[in-house]
């Protein structure tokens, strides 16, 4: 039978008794390489050789695909191809015993797949993360390392281990690790035995991590809210990362308000305006829900939507003449309260009140105050209504209102102030008897001696006239100033010449007096004196 087909068993039978019997008539069988690594499906050529000192038989013992490619004396060179695994091929020679020596053929191939398993959709911050690499293929295992990375960080190393390999590693999930890409990578380091360092990365995939607050979200929103206005809703919380991948759905009783949502920082501003319909009255529930990552926090709260129109305020007859009755109505919706002032004494509140009057000029202008009271959700609330009562009466020139005399200094500035009055408003004019001279109502101005006098003021109005007598004293004084100025300066004048007249003249009489007295001394001098 021919060596390359012999027996599986064969190759290890014949190492053994080479091992056991070496250099038996002192040759050598030599293989070159004694060492080869290859790729997978590759080949490569086997040099077996024999000291023998005499033409000697040679052969290569393998289970893989072979061809001799040469010879020569006493050498063969064998074709392995297809390599697909590790192998040891023997060479043999019998040269009057046999020897053998066995190669180390070994295949390397890169890994078929390297994948980093799905990472959660959502990581919440400061729980731990496992990261799981799974490797199928790749030979030889003894070269091949798995490394797990955080972008071009390395988090963990390992040998791959086991069919497909995996490999994990534990990390504490962060905010820094939001968007951050982690893949995994095996290296087949041959270099030792001259080849490179052959790498293979998984496609990578980014983690996004979240922090969501145990607290909930605050709404701020009112309590009670009127049928047919608009009403604010706000919905805000704080301490949230990322806060700009959160949701808001605010809802009322299970409609979807549509909020506008703003985020600053690592808070949320949810806010919505909607309004109220007749068709909702009733308490409903008002809901905030905030959703991130894969966890939602929420708040409720009640809100009563109400009707509540003013009362309504009737009189009888708005524009009445003197010594009518008037009814004065209040009403208000049922549930509601109501109360009745206006110039007379309140009444408890009731749901309808109602009073009378006998108009009079005085009602005039009378400001009637109808207030409402409904009590909802625990809070009372109130509507207003108004109404003004015009009673029609003739022109009244009272005493107080328009003096009858009037008493002023000449040149003072002074108002005349005469008023009348009735519904509709008089026209007031006051003219002087005699000349029918138009005295000036309420103007500031001078007083002249012109304007005293005596006056008829009548109001009137298509109710009827009235008039009232004005009389106006005007006090002056006549002219002494000038005259005592005049005499008072003509006798400083004369004072004045008088004393400069008795001045001058004892001035001359002083001079006069000096004069004689030198003319008596000169003569004095020019006497001869008498001799003894």
């Amino acid at each position: 039978m021919a060596l390359g087909t012999a027996r599986p068993a064969l190759p290890a039978l014949l190492a053994l008794i080479g091992a056991l019997l070496p250099g038996l008539g002192g040759a050598q069988t030599s293989v070159h390489p004694l060492e080869a690594i290859i790729p997978r499906g590759g080949s490569v050529q086997v040099n077996c050789s024999t000291s023998c000192d005499r033409r000697a038989f040679l052969g290569l013992e393998t289970q893989l695909t072979k061809k001799e490619v040469a010879q020569g004396d006493n050498w063969k060179i064998f074709e392995l191809s297809g390599v697909q695994e590790d192998s040891t091929p023997i060479c043999f020679s019998y040269c009057q015993a046999q020897t053998m020596v066995s190669m180390s053929l070994t295949v390397y191939w890169f890994p078929e797949r390297v994948e980093l398993a799905p990472l959660p959709r959502w990581q919440p911050v400061g729980e731990n993360l496992t990261l799981r690499c799974q490797v199928a293929g790749g030979a030889p295992r003894t070269n091949l390392t798995v490394v797990l990375l955080r972008g071009e960080e390395e988090l963990s190393r390992q040998p791959a281990v086991g069919e497909p390999a995996e490999a994990t590693v534990t990390v504490l999930a962060g905010r820094d690790d939001h968007l951050a890409n982690f893949s995994c990578r095996t290296e087949l380091d041959l270099r030792s035995r001259g080849l490179g360092l052959f790498q293979n990365s998984s496609a990578p995939r980014q983690l996004r991590t979240f922090v969501l607050p145990e607290t909930h979200p605050n709404l701020a929103t009112p309590s009670i809210v009127e049928a047919g206005t608009e009403w604010p809703v706000d919905c805000t919380m704080d301490g949230l990362f990322p806060a700009s991948e959160a949701q808001v759905r605010l809802e009322l009783s299970g409609r979807n308000l549509h909020p506008t949502v703003t985020h600053k920082n690592d808070s949320l501003l949810a806010t919505a305006h909607d309004k109220a319909n007749m068709e909702e009255e009733g308490t409903h529930q008002l809901s905030c829900v905030v959703t991130l990552g894969h966890q939602s926090r929420s708040w409720r709260e009640n809100v009563t939507i109400y009707s509540f129109p003013a009362p309504n305020l009737t009189l009888s007859e708005p524009e009445v003449s003197e010594q009518t009755v008037v009814t004065v109505e209040c009403e208000a919706q049922a549930g509601a309260l109501v109360m009745l002032t206006g110039g007379v004494p309140a009444r408890l509140p009731g749901p309808r009140a109602q009073l009378q009057l006998n108009a009079s000029a005085e009602d005039d202008g009378r400001i009637f105050f109808c207030s409402a009271l409904l009590e909802v959700a625990g809070q009372v609330l109130h509507k207003n209504q108004t109404r003004e009562l015009r009673v029609l009466y003739g022109p009244r020139l009272d005493k107080r209102d328009c003096l009858g005399n009037w008493t002023w200094q000449e040149g003072s500035q002074q108002t005349l102030t005469c008023q009348a009055w009735g519904n509709p408003v008089p026209e007031l004019k006051c003219h002087r008897k005699g000349d029918n001279a138009l005295l000036p109502i309420g103007d500031l101005r001078p007083v002249t001696r012109e304007v005293a006098g005596t006056y008829l003021c009548q109001a009137r109005s298509p109710r009827g006239e009235v008039t009232r007598e004005v009389v106006v004293n005007v006090i002056y004084h006549r002219n002494y100033i000038l005259t005592t100025i005049l005499v008072t300066v003509a006798f400083t004048i004369g004072a004045s010449g008088l004393a400069a007249y008795f001045y001058n003249r004892q001035r001359k009489i002083q001079k006069y007096k000096l004069q004689k007295a030198q003319e008596a001394a000169a003569m004095k001098l020019n006497t001869p004196a008498t001799p003894p």
